[in-house]
């Protein structure tokens, strides 16, 4: 399968980093024809243009600037997000990745009137790969998991509710052992190679 890996960290040294290079491993050596992009390295803009607001409702298509990264979405099988979170939500880059590229026309249909219709017909897979400085206890039962629940029942079921999805964090990241860290790339890992 088609793998598309978006990785949103500004640090090259950072732990999510590490995530999406082990995701990036495990998934080639299941067979897997992997794609991997920095939003940060890109030097991608989140920004929705005025024009883009403009032209939402009538838009069939991503930006100029954004159509490269919606052609490789619109070709993905297997999609991977690897992202920390930040006061309980994505980073701002992250965000601005879904509010343009994955565009009208491109992630979904407007119909006049009705729901929006799914067009990621492709994706059979979205995996969420996270940390958090949070506690899990913190996340789950203070904040309900808010990121967990755009994902699933905003993008997801809004743009391809075929595909199955799964999310892991690594929760209190910042006072993780390495032996914590080396454990979650090892479920990491064993997630993406059995991927079908």
């Amino acid at each position: 399968m088609k793998a598309l890996i978006v990785l949103a960290h500004p640090l090259p040294e950072s732990f999510a980093a590490s995530v999406a290079r082990a995701a990036a491993a495990a998934l080639t050596r299941a067979g897997h024809q992997v794609s991997c992009l920095d939003l940060y390295a890109e030097n991608f803009d989140p920004r929705l243009t005025v024009e883009e607001r403009r032209t939402h409702a009538t838009a069939t298509g991503a930006s100029p600037d954004c159509q490269a990264m919606a052609a490789q979405l619109a070709e993905a099988e297997i999609l991977v997000l690897v992202f920390p979170q930040w006061w309980f939500d994505f980073p701002a880059i992250l965000k601005g990745y879904f509010d343009r590229v994955l565009a009208p026309g491109v992630a979904f249909e407007t119909i006049e009137g009705g729901p929006i219709r799914p067009k990621l017909k492709g994706l059979r897979h979205l995996v969420a790969l996270s940390s958090t400085g949070s506690p899990w206890w913190m996340a789950r039962l203070v904040m309900g998991e808010p990121v967990r629940r755009l994902l699933k029942r905003g993008i997801l079921s809004g743009c391809a509710p075929q595909a199955r999805f799964r999310m892991l964090t690594l929760h209190g990241i910042e006072a993780s052992t390495l032996k914590r860290r080396q454990a979650h790339l090892a479920r990491v890992d064993r997630l993406l190679a059995n991927l079908r």
